[in-house]
């Protein structure tokens, strides 16, 4: 075993026994260099960190993913959070938070908050942006983690209790510190829309370490320290940062060795990281893994799907099962990712409480292996005696450059089986997240970084009723087990409810499981904190980064 992979495998298993544990200035335009905030409470250079990640929205309501995350992690806080280095949820805006009966979770506010433009943050904050996250309802946010929200009352100022449809959900505690639940100004953000990002920039709707000083989107964010912060995170170990975007991750390697920018985190390919490692001015950052990377099956415009001409169940279904003999999920590891990703074999990430190998027994030669032998026979017992032409879409930014090689893998090992042909085409992903959710890419590759460390986050947000993939799957069987082990406090009863559900997600692939990679950032010698940030939250913290 190389290096490199016993390193990742270390990173998943830290990973895994943290999911276990868990129970309930403006700054230079890019450059690294020596600039010192004053007059913001807080001391130190002003660190740049480098990113081919997109901001899809600032407004929590309006964005489910890593780049816009990212961005929020800085400038809004939560009622739970969790302390850099792990991810147990702890009091961030809360003195304290608890269930007070099973169907009762009650928090209480540290009092005295105010945002940073001078208006009082209040429990009133609290109810207005959970009631406006789910009244939204945006095909691109994450109103699906609140499904198991009935009601929210604020009996005073510094009182919020949330009422829960089930008991015991064993999850909630990290719901409170989930994309889901930054808290916003209710006297800046309308209720039953979202708020364009300049507009929440120019009301200095704030409350975290950072106040956003300049924003350029998708170019470059400057960030001071803001001195009221007073959550669970501290003061920042800088005086401020700077956040630059590339489009060509190799531009994002050249500074990170240069030392224009002091981390370089996602995403890097993984020749450049195998390269960096050999660099003397760089270190390669590893963290605990959780990142997930598959392929996803649109049940109404996929061959045969239910919406197509040619629509039947029953040759769909073949066509998925066909495609999951086929894939060779080592061959891509090996050769495109280096061991940085390694395969996945089911929907829940190995490492996690219930993960199993669903995919790898039902599928292949049972050891991991593909079988050409099986996707025939898939194919010819539902009646198809031609090859099947897929329409297969992947994003070549978000996801980094080697997705190209991947998808160029995927499309080789499907074509050379004789039974498929394969229309592969790309789409950069300010335009990608969007079209992917309405009906626009028969089969597509998507990402999953968790927003927290618990098997549920790869199942609730996904699967019932289609899911943020929005791709029409939906079976009551499925979503009754997910029901039942969000809310199973038996660990062992939770574990085979989990192990149910990838088994019967095996039979139906609504998505195709491919890869789990670890976090990876690359930083200057000099620069200090950047593995306590990445940790089993998977946020990643600015304010724990100093040079």
């Amino acid at each position: 075993m190389t290096k490199s992979i016993k390193a990742l495998h270390g990173a998943i298993a830290l990973a895994g026994i943290s999911a276990l544990a868990l129970t309930a200035c403006t700054g230079p335009s890019g450059g690294g260099g020596g600039s010192t905030a004053s007059g913001n409470g807080s001391s130190g250079s002003v660190i740049a960190y480098g990113t081919t990640d997109k901001v899809t929205a600032l407004d929590p309501a309006g964005s489910y993913d890593n780049g816009s995350f990212m961005v929020m992690n800085q400038i809004y806080s939560f009622l739970m959070n969790s302390k850099p280095g792990g991810a147990e949820p702890a009091p961030d805006l809360a003195e304290s938070g608890s269930f007070t009966k099973p169907t009762e979770f009650t928090v209480k506010m540290k009092t005295g908050l105010k945002w940073a433009n001078g208006h009082v943050l209040d429990s009133k904050d609290v109810k207005f942006s959970f009631d406006r996250q789910t009244k939204i309802a945006d095909p691109n946010g994450p109103a699906s983690l609140l499904t198991n929200i009935e009601s929210i009352a604020t009996p005073d100022a510094g009182t919020v209790v949330f009422t829960l449809k089930q008991p015991n959900d064993q999850t909630f505690a990290q719901i409170l510190q989930s994309p889901a639940a930054p808290i916003v100004d209710d006297e800046v953000f309308p209720a039953d829309k979202l708020l364009a990002d300049e507009e929440i920039v120019k009301a200095k709707a704030f409350y975290g370490q950072y106040v956003i000083d300049s924003y350029s989107k998708n170019t470059l964010v400057s960030l001071s320290a803001w001195p009221d912060y007073q959550g669970v995170l501290g003061k920042p170990a800088n005086g401020g940062a700077t956040i630059k975007y590339y489009t060509d991750q190799t531009n994002m390697k050249l500074e990170v060795k240069g030392g224009q920018i002091d981390v370089a985190n996602r995403s890097l390919s993984a020749t450049d990281i195998d390269d960096l490692k050999k660099d003397s001015n760089v270190k390669v950052n590893i963290g605990p893994g959780g990142e997930m990377r598959y392929i996803v099956f649109n049940f109404d415009t996929m061959p045969f799907g239910a919406k197509t001409p040619e629509a039947d169940p029953k040759k769909a279904l073949a066509v998925r099962q066909a495609a999951a003999n086929l894939v060779d999920r080592q061959a891509i590891s090996d050769q495109v990712y280096k061991g940085t990703y390694l395969p996945m074999w089911s929907n829940v990430p190995s490492g996690f409480l219930g993960a199993n190998e669903s995919f790898k027994q039902a599928y292949g030669d049972g050891s991991g292996k593909p079988s050409l032998d099986k996707a025939k026979k898939a194919m010819s017992d539902a009646g198809i005696t031609s090859p099947v032409n897929i329409k297969l879409q992947y994003n070549p930014d978000h996801y980094g450059k080697s997705s190209g090689d991947e998808y160029a893998m995927v499309k080789d090992q499907l074509e050379k089986s004789g039974l498929f042909t394969v229309d592969l085409q790309s789409t950069e992903w300010v335009t990608y997240n969007a079209a992917s959710k309405k009906d626009s890419y028969p089969v597509f590759q998507l990402g999953w970084f968790p927003d927290f460390s618990d098997p549920d986050n790869y199942l609730t947000p996904m699967f019932p009723k289609g899911g943020f993939f929005k791709n029409h799957y939906s079976n009551t069987d499925v979503e009754a087990l997910i029901a039942k082990q969000l809310v199973t406090a038996d660990k062992s009863e939770r574990e085979k409810t989990i192990q149910d559900v990838q088994n019967q997600l095996a039979k139906d692939i609504s998505t195709l499981p491919l890869l789990q990679g670890a976090q990876v950032a690359v930083s200057g010698t000099s620069v200090k904190g950047v593995e306590s940030t990445l940790d089993a939250s998977f946020k990643f913290r600015l304010g724990t980064v100093s040079k």
